[in-house]
């Protein structure tokens, strides 16, 4: 039972909102993989759709491409 009640646990701790140093370390990500991306463009970032929005811009994607690479990097976290 133990196990079962950690993994609920670690499930929940991944749809929690970011806070503090873990929003850092995920403002640090995006910027490691999109480089286009300034500090003011990142810490201006509202949520995901946002950054979405900012990547096709910033990149000519189409919206889905934007979405998928999104997807692929965020893993289910959200900013």
């Amino acid at each position: 039972m133990t196990n079962t009640t950690f993994n609920a646990a670690a499930s929940n701790a991944n749809v929690a909102p970011p806070t503090g140093d873990t929003k850092q370390i995920l403002l640090k990500e995006i910027r490691t993989k999109w480089t286009k991306f300034s500090e003011q463009d990142l810490s201006a970032l509202k949520g995901n759709d946002d950054l979405v929005t900012q990547l096709a811009a910033k990149y000519s994607l189409d919206k889905p491409q934007a979405q998928r690479d999104v997807d692929a990097l965020m893993k289910g976290r959200h900013i």
